[in-house]
């Protein structure tokens, strides 16, 4: 099967309100560290692939969109209707925005902490995503969409992100894939994720993060990425 060129789209919302639920284990500064060092690895992983034409980082916060630009991703600045829903929001209008710029293409939308991401597995399942349709990558939690691929040029994104995404994304009838790809699924939410992020082998920025905080001894061993 020839894999198709998509456009990835990224949201990040303020770093003041980023991985609460590291707030027991991260002082807040070292949390939006943290979150800068996963996008940069997201980013430049995504960047690595052949099929991926462009990432769009969406996103209010000014040091995020620093880091988005220095690695060569567009940024899009958060709708200002950006609503409790949000997140889903910002990625539509980001993807809109890409087809008046760039016609009828098709879109990837992408968590923005995904440390472990290969280009190798983000390439195979744009692989075999199935033409013409929605189709997720569940994430390692089973619960949640890691990524939400639409494979034709005119249907909207219509993501779904939030609570039990990944169950509301089949529903509305995108196709379940089912590759073996552990660094595409981990996103990162709990320190037990961020410490199976290092095991699998996260990326240059990530590892430098944490060892600056201090989150593990292990962080400073030779990783070996699993596969």
């Amino acid at each position: 099967m020839r894999p198709h060129a998509v456009h990835a789209v990224i949201a990040v919302k303020s770093l003041d309100l980023a991985k609460s639920r590291l707030a027991d284990r991260l002082r807040p500064e070292h949390r939006a560290q943290l979150v800068l060092a996963m996008l940069a690895d997201t980013v430049s992983a995504a960047a690595a692939v052949p099929q991926v034409r462009s990432v769009t980082v969406v996103t209010p916060d000014p040091a995020v969109a620093e880091v988005a630009g220095e690695l060569g991703a567009h940024v899009h600045p958060e709708p200002r209707f950006a609503d409790s829903d949000g997140l889903n929001t910002a990625l539509s209008d980001a993807a809109a925005a890409l087809r008046r710029r760039h016609g009828a293409v098709e879109l990837l939308a992408l968590q923005a902490d995904l440390p472990a991401l290969r280009p190798e597995e983000l390439a195979d399942m744009l692989r075999v995503a199935p033409a013409g349709r929605r189709a997720v990558v569940v994430d390692h939690a089973g619960t949640g969409t890691a990524a939400l691929v639409v494979r034709d040029g005119v249907a909207p994104l219509d993501p779904r992100f939030g609570a039990d995404s990944a169950r509301r994304h089949i529903a509305a009838g995108a196709a379940d894939l089912t590759g073996h790809w552990p660094g595409l699924r981990l996103d990162v939410d709990t320190a037990a994720d961020l410490d199976l992020a290092v095991e699998l082998g996260a990326g240059d920025a990530t590892r430098a993060a944490l060892r600056d905080i201090g989150w593990s001894c292990r962080v400073h061993e030779p990783v070996r990425r699993v596969c």
